[in-house]
């Protein structure tokens, strides 16, 4: 996945511990300190998602990605902030922040669907792990709304959804979302969507100003630019993220959704490298294999579902491609190489 800007990653663990989440211990295992990160650093979105995924379990509650977002301060988006600030209106604000959605810290992908009399801000989902999932849409989601709404208390205007969509069952504190949100609440929609009146996006900016918006577009250019450059051995980063995933595993369209490429450039850059999409999966559920061969017991039904095989038979043919012996023979010698 690509680098950005750490402050979002540490605005987020900042907050947890604030609400007394123990981070350090995790972030240990990353060597990882966060009173000595520097504030302009990068961090890739794979280990950002990986380090959210060991911190949820020991989350007070469900709820704690709403709360996270609404603490999420307008200071750590550069030139993102001053663009928005500047243009013309809430449309073209909108159109803006989609554009330049990688120098945002959302894990989903902002898109405009615009209507007649409302227009939806989506937050497309992306492939995320089950563990995390819940906490990474709802900091999405309420960090968003908490952005537009710090905007807003800046440049003096007043524009607020009629309706939200999250994309995920009903839970039982559903009630918090109606307050952080003020409005009607939808849940288990296909994606998480900001509805706002048409007529409301025409309304002009007080702080609108072309000249001062083509600067800070020239500097955000300059950034995604940085970033792009950045994506290098594609393939590794590839890994990494499908390393999270137990089970299910997202296809090949999923994860260049979710590392900002389309799926011809994603698999044209794994190409590049000598590798494909079916390769590096096939790597991560062979690793994955073998370390569950030599440590558990588990039965070849319960390793072929983790690794995303509906039949124990599929995965006793795979590995047997992958390592030249069945995962039978492999867990075996393992066990005699041990006991010699």
């Amino acid at each position: 996945m690509s680098t950005r800007s750490v402050l979002g990653f540490v605005y987020t663990l900042q907050g947890l511990k604030a609400l007394g989440v123990k981070v350090a211990p995790v972030l240990a295992r990353y060597s990882i300190d966060l009173d000595r990160l520097s504030p302009d650093a990068e961090i890739d979105r794979s280990l950002e998602l990986r380090i959210f995924n060991d911190i949820v379990p020991a989350l007070p509650d469900a709820a704690t990605g709403i709360k996270i977002g609404s603490t999420m301060s307008l200071a750590g988006y550069g030139p993102f902030i001053m663009l928005l600030m500047t243009c013309q209106n809430a449309w073209e604000a909108f159109r803006a922040g989609v554009h330049y959605q990688q120098l945002t810290y959302i894990f989903g992908e902002f898109a405009l669907e615009p209507g007649e009399r409302e227009t939806a801000l989506c937050i497309r989902n992306i492939p995320l792990p089950a563990g995390c999932r819940r906490f990474l849409v709802d900091r999405d989601m309420s960090g968003t709304y908490q952005l537009t709404r710090d905007i807003q208390a800046h440049i003096g205007i007043d524009i607020k959804p009629v309706a939200v969509h999250v994309p995920y069952p009903k839970p039982k504190d559903f009630r918090l979302y109606e307050e952080r949100y003020g409005c009607p609440v939808t849940f288990d929609t296909p994606e998480a969507r900001f509805v706002v009146r048409t007529e409301d996006l025409a309304r002009r900016f007080p702080a609108a100003n072309p000249t001062a918006y083509s600067l800070y577009r020239q500097q955000c250019d300059l950034l995604l630019a940085k970033r792009e450059a950045q994506l290098t051995g594609l393939g590794h980063q590839v890994a990494d993220y499908l390393d999270l995933f137990v089970e299910v595993f997202p296809s090949g369209a999923e994860v260049a959704s979710a590392f900002g490429l389309s799926e011809r450039s994603f698999r044209r850059r794994l190409s590049e490298e000598e590798t494909s999409f079916r390769k590096v999966l096939d790597q991560v559920r062979f690793r994955k294999a073998r370390q569950l061969l030599a440590e558990t017991a588990q039965s070849m039904e319960s390793i072929a579902r983790q690794l995303g095989y509906a039949e124990s038979a599929a995965f006793i043919h795979a590995f047997q491609r992958w390592a030249g012996t069945s995962p039978a023979v492999f867990r075996a010698e393992g066990k005699k190489g041990m006991s010699d």
